[in-house]
């Protein structure tokens, strides 16, 4: 390992110094518990920024996709429809209800779910006699899936879709922010997204009645009662008012976290974009606006020389942290028996792919430290 660089980080929390406003006010005002008045203003600028009506603040995103599940009524032995390129995270909680999660491989153009496998997986589950109960399209990366044609197909055969935007807050799709096209969307703050609360995440939705519900669910499921009453099985999902009040700072400066990590992207592709056998994730057309959380980059070995593997480990070697693409679903030893529809897709850019340092703090020098570490790899003087 370098002895000279710095440890330069895959996306470390980039902080805008206007959270300690709210984390005072919070410690002033001794609001530390699950509420109190950043969380409800907290809520209120989400919901304003992603084109919807209402947002509960929860503990993280896969709370929120518990919660969002819940809700649509998914129990035992329901089938549920989900991006097969992802993280975990959105795929365990269909498995905390007791449900199955049907795999559905991704489109070239944004990686994400192909709306023509979706169909043909709601056709064949039909078919089996299990109508599917929920669609869960992931926006990978920061980039917008083909919502529309996930929607149409949704609402041809009436399953109500909860989008997965956990990376994509910031992201649009025909000028629309991702998240206010689902009947629910699911947002994360953990300490690697675009903004944090340290840990947390949203449910975010038009319509009023599911958020109260998510915040009822989300404390325990108390009943209005002069004493202590639970007639439903409740969560402790609900985020603290100190995190909520980071999360207003951080939510104050999204647009130039947006901005930074776009020009990450543009910087890398103007250095690297004459390798052969190195490619970038673009976005489709002018509908797609990515907020280019992570820039990803496939390596073709038969035309670098070199395999994603050895790039990361030289990177390593660097003192800079990489990550593969997600591994599918499909491909995860604890989802391997459920029901996939594949094309190939996910698999080759999980195999090919490599997540490159994105923060929104990456100052240019750490940026060329990457630049010239990839093309030392490349070239023959590796």
């Amino acid at each position: 390992m370098s002895h000279i660089n710095k440890r330069i980080f895959l996306s470390p929390p980039h902080m805008s110094g206007s959270e300690m406003k709210y984390i005072k006010e919070a410690f002033e005002q001794n609001w530390i518990a699950p509420l109190g008045p950043n969380v409800d203003a907290f809520e209120e600028s989400l919901a304003n920024y992603c084109h919807s009506n209402y947002a509960a603040a929860l503990s993280s995103g896969t709370a929120a996709i518990h919660i969002a599940l819940i809700l649509l009524g998914v129990s035992h032995g329901d089938e549920v429809i989900a991006s097969s390129f992802t993280f975990s995270a959105t795929i365990n909680p269909i498995v905390y209800q007791g449900a199955i999660p049907i795999l559905v491989d991704s489109e070239k153009e944004t990686w994400n779910m192909d709306p023509v496998l979706l169909e043909e997986a709601i056709k064949n589950r039909i078919m089996k006699g299990k109508k599917p109960k929920a669609i869960i399209p992931v926006h990978l990366y920061g980039m917008p899936a083909k919502i529309n044609e996930i929607n149409a197909i949704a609402l041809k055969y009436d399953i109500p879709v909860i989008e997965d935007a956990a990376e994509a807050l910031g992201s649009r799709f025909k000028e629309k922010p991702v998240g206010s096209f689902g009947k629910m969307a699911v947002l994360s703050f953990n300490g690697n997204k675009i903004i944090t609360t340290s840990g947390g995440g949203a449910l975010i939705s038009n319509e009023k009645k599911l958020i109260e519900r998510t915040r009822f669910l989300a404390t325990q499921a108390r009943d209005k009662a002069a004493h202590y009453q639970h007639s439903n099985i409740g969560f402790n999902y609900r985020m603290s008012n100190v995190l909520a009040g980071i999360g207003r700072g951080q939510l104050e400066f999204i647009e130039e976290k947006v901005k930074a990590r776009r020009d990450n992207f543009l910087f890398y592709k103007k250095h690297l974009q004459h390798i052969r056998g190195l490619t970038f994730l673009e976005e489709p057309g002018k509908d797609f606006y990515s907020n280019r959380w992570l820039t990803t980059i496939l390596i073709n070995p038969d035309e670098t020389g070199i395999t994603r593997e050895i790039l990361q480990e030289k990177l390593e070697m660097e003192n800079i942290e990489t990550r593969p693409l997600w591994k599918p679903m499909h491909l995860q030893p604890v989802f391997s028996g459920c029901p996939a529809y594949l094309n190939g897709v996910s698999e080759k850019l999980f195999n090919n792919g490599l997540c490159l340092p994105s923060g929104s703090g990456l100052s240019k020098r750490e940026k060329q430290i990457i630049i010239n570490a990839i093309l030392k790899c490349i070239h023959p003087v590796c």
